[in-house]
């Protein structure tokens, strides 16, 4: 038992650093993955559910198949992030209703820091690379064009968007609540993690069971055969994301949401200054300005830590 702790512990410590990245939009949690040394065996583990694995369950039994699939590995993580999240949610709710400013700050921080950690992992910065950074910036800009203001407030829609997000969570570099926050489904995830709200839950998780299963497959390939292609797409798409972090944003129009509230349905970026003058109220730009370079300081401090790590086991 003893050497079983000692063998899964720290794998379900590190699992929730993964969950508590998860939870923030801008830090992934496959980056933490990445430093911490268990990218590789986590993303391995995955891909290792396959039809094939069912078969095997069925000719061999049940301790064969969790053999094959790396099972008490992939508890160990999963059960870390499920702790993280549920324990983060209500934080991150109260930060974002008490002190949005900060908050977005620090997001915008984070998305930085993690657009030029991803830059600088580019093994060749030759023509493909470069338009496929234009090719992710101009879809994350597209998507910041046409996403809806709020989104469909419907509980089977969360399927949906845990499919996606999942998919963002495995990559080193896009965090999946990013992902939420684009579509407009953060809040509700939120909600649903805070209350709890099983029904919902069982929509998102079944969303983030099929997409794992699906995605972990197309990128081990992708990876493995265009890797500085894909991931500078993924750079691309977290510089254009930054237009949908920045703190500072003017409500053109509002509507009424399916509660009643009444929300912004219309933005636009100003400059802090354009923000007092617009809207009356205090930009607080020192302390968004600190926040930010929080957020940097968070994502680089993490990189640091990956080379200490290597540094020392090489």
């Amino acid at each position: 038992m003893n050497a079983i702790i000692r063998r899964f512990l720290p794998i379900y410590l590190k699992g929730m650093a993964m969950g508590a990245a998860d939870v923030v939009p801008g830090v992934s949690g496959g980056t933490v993955a990445f430093v911490t040394g268990i990218y590789d065996e986590f993303l391995n583990s995955l891909q290792s559910i396959r039809p094939s694995t069912l078969k095997l369950l069925f000719t061999e039994g049940p301790a064969s198949a969790w053999r094959a699939i790396n099972g008490n590995f992939l508890i160990a993580v999963i059960a870390g992030i499920a702790t993280s999240l549920f324990t983060f949610a209500g934080i991150i709710s109260y930060c974002l209703a008490t002190y949005p400013l900060l908050v977005w700050s620090l997001f915008f921080g984070l998305i930085f820091a993690s657009s030029v950690y991803m830059y600088r992992q580019l093994e060749s910065r030759g023509w493909p690379q470069i338009i496929g950074l234009l090719v992710g910036l101009l879809i994350a800009w597209g998507i910041s064009i046409v996403r809806p203001t709020e989104f469909p407030p419907y509980d089977w829609m969360l399927f949906f968007a845990g499919a996606l997000a999942i998919c963002a969570m495995i990559l080193p570099g896009i965090s999946g609540s990013f992902i939420l926050l684009l579509i407009g489904a953060y809040p509700l995830f939120l909600h649903a993690l805070k209350t709890p709200d099983f029904v919902m839950l069982g929509y998102f998780i079944g969303g983030c069971v099929v997409g794992l299963l699906l995605f972990s497959h197309v990128l081990g390939w992708l990876l493995s055969r265009f890797r500085a292609l894909t991931l500078s797409v993924l750079t691309g798409f977290l510089f254009g994301s930054l237009s949908v972090i920045w703190p500072w944003k003017h409500v053109l129009e509002t509507r009424v949401n399916s509660k009643g509230a009444t929300v912004p349905f219309i933005q636009e970026n100003v400059l802090p200054l354009q923000f007092e003058t617009l809207t009356g109220a205090d930009s607080q730009w020192p302390l968004c300005l600190l926040a930010a370079i929080l957020g940097c300081i968070l994502v680089f401090g993490i990189e640091w830590v990956a080379k200490q790590v290597e540094r020392k086991s090489s």
